[in-house]
């Protein structure tokens, strides 16, 4: 019954509504048979927040905020990709590659060569442990440049964080949050060693403290990639070897979809610690050169990187079209003890799935052996249309790709929003004219970052030309920073960002296109041509089974069409945790 339903969602922490759990529960009924721990295990990622964005994608009645009432269809492809598709069709040569159908937005940069981004966030894995989750952001997003296309090799990162005052009195912290400061010096020292050791700079970015982010932080993980322009397209055919490349297979990181699409509450360091992953920047930087390699060798057809799902994301993606078949015993353990459901799902960090000929199987097993890097043969892609695993001689499960990706039942949400009341004017404060001064100069908003800026080396791999502090002396923050993806070429990249959390106090349309408006204003500072800037969007929202929350979402979305339309910039990627 619907008692139960829902008790199995929460207790198995599913993160699936009753709507979804009832949908899956009679598609079983009408096969004759109970789903399997895996398949609802399956489904509950595949059908997580995280992944399919279903809020962004739902049917939406909104009330704005002068009583008129819009309905979108589809939140997501009427506003920010809808921008896109029609700044598009105004294109005489294509300017964007690919957008909003792989690990990332592909633009030109020459004529042969692509400029990938993608800017991920691990909030709720950085508010329980701070230097893993954050790590082990920049790893993944790391992994989104590599299964873009057929692989795009990293060569700048970006960061923005955003935390709670970090002289916050112990006595004001909630119960089960870590301090601010702990979490800053966790989350900067996270990403920090993870570039650095795969030698990839970390040279855009930025810092935002407020009060409302002490249980919760934001921390978003960026990265930009180049890529040969006709290897921007990839395909699985039947019959392709499903090949398992990188870091073996452990209980962390289980669930990580599901968690990142709940609130955090003071249970969640005990309930959900084994959602965040333990990241390896030395595996990642070997088998990133195992990866390239094998690209420009033509040793593959398809490559995606395990993500909040584990395996179960990343074969399920790649098999969307064709089906697969898997043996869950012939993954590597980190140790013994793993369940097959929990190898399918773990999001163990530093793996990644390929589509491999089966010819060319043994050339790419020995290119990896050849750097050290651990590879394996667990399956293949059947063209059958269904997903079968297996743990040895005992089949698991057996889902129809088609119900998997499709039969998720389709998000009808109402939202409203109004404007709060007018805020009043301060009254006058008697100070000396030195105060308000060091006040100012003495917020963490306002004051250097430059402790944390130095702690990332933006050299490496010697592409910068405009760097991330400025001036005589180099200690001044610049707007953007410039780089140029290739030796041979003069032709250079410029990365800039903009945020103004505070304006959705008041206005979160004008909050959007207030940091639209930044973002292109900084690349124009450093130099880049605003007739040829791509922009991404990354929503970090509140709850939005909360119409007034969703509302400002709607507002927020409404903004970015209008200010990506006004200035030519199209979106070509994203993100949402909501």
């Amino acid at each position: 019954d619907d008692d139960a339903l829902v008790a199995l969602s929460v207790e198995g922490q599913l993160s699936l509504n009753l709507d979804e759990m009832r949908t899956i529960r009679d598609h079983f009924a009408a096969a004759g048979r109970s789903a399997t721990d895996i398949e609802l295990e399956t489904l509950a990622q595949t059908w997580s927040e995280h992944c399919c964005h279903k809020t962004l994608t739902a049917r939406i009645e909104h009330e704005g905020p002068g009583g008129e009432k819009v309905v979108f269809e589809n939140l997501l492809k009427d506003t920010i990709a809808r921008a896109t598709k029609e700044l598009m069709e105004k294109e005489e040569t294509p300017f964007c590659l690919s957008v909003f159908k792989d690990n990332a937005g592909v633009v030109a940069f020459d004529d042969e060569y692509g400029i990938s981004f993608k800017v991920e966030t691990h909030n709720h894995p950085s508010a329980i442990e701070p230097y893993g989750g954050a790590g082990t952001g920049i790893g993944g997003v790391l992994r989104d440049t590599l299964g873009t296309g057929l692989g795009a090799k990293p060569i700048v990162n970006t960061d923005v964080f955003c935390f709670g005052p970090p002289d916050l009195p112990a006595e004001d912290l909630p119960p089960g949050a870590l301090h601010p400061l702990r979490v800053l010096r966790g989350v900067v020292s996270g990403v920090r060693d993870y570039g650095n050791r795969m030698g990839i700079p970390t040279a855009s970015g930025a810092l935002y403290f407020d009060e409302r982010y002490i249980g919760n932080p934001l921390v978003y993980c960026g990265s930009v990639g180049l890529i040969p322009r006709s290897m921007v397209d990839k395909v699985v055919n039947p019959g392709d070897r499903v090949v398992a490349l990188g870091g073996r297979t452990g209980r962390d990181g289980i669930h990580g979809a599901t968690f990142s699409s709940v609130e955090l509450t003071e249970e969640s360091e005990t309930v959900s610690s084994g959602a965040v992953q333990i990241g390896n920047a030395i595996t990642e930087k070997k088998f990133l050169d195992v990866l390239i390699k094998a690209r420009d060798l033509g040793l593959y057809r398809s490559v995606t990187d395990c993500g909040a799902g584990g395996f179960s994301s990343a074969v399920g993606e790649m098999g969307e079209e064709t089906g697969a078949r898997v043996d869950l015993k012939k993954v590597p353990l980190k140790y013994e003890g793993l369940s097959y459901w929990e190898i399918w799902i773990s999001e163990a960090q530093e793996r990644m799935v390929f589509a491999v000929d089966p010819e060319k199987y043994a050339e790419f097993e020995a290119l990896a052996e050849s750097e050290g890097v651990e590879c394996t043969d667990i399956g293949e892609f059947t063209g059958n249309g269904k997903l079968e695993l297996f743990y040895g001689e005992d089949q698991v499960c057996d889902l129809d790709v088609d119900f998997l990706h499709n039969g998720r039942p389709a998000a009808h949400m109402t939202s409203v929003f109004q404007k709060p009341q007018e805020a009043t004017e301060p009254g006058s404060v008697e100070a000396s004219p030195g105060e308000p001064l060091r006040q100012i100069l003495s917020s963490p908003n306002v004051a250097s970052k430059e402790w944390v800026i130095r702690q990332y080396d933006h050299e490496v791999q010697g592409r910068s030309i405009i760097k991330p502090l400025q001036g005589l002396d180099s200690d001044g923050p610049g707007d953007g920073v410039v780089f140029t993806p290739r030796y041979d070429s003069l032709r250079g990249i410029a990365v800039g960002c903009g945020m103004n959390p505070c304006y959705g106090d008041i206005d979160p349309y004008r909050m959007a296109v207030s940091a639209i408006d930044e973002a292109v204003r900084n690349i124009v500072a450093c130099g880049g041509n605003p007739e040829r800037t791509a922009i991404l969007d990354n929503f970090c929202w509140g709850n939005t089974d909360r119409p007034e929350t969703l509302g400002s979402l709607v507002e927020a979305s409404r903004g970015c069409y209008d200010a990506a339309m006004a200035l030519g910039t199209p979106f070509v990627s994203g993100k949402d945790s909501l």
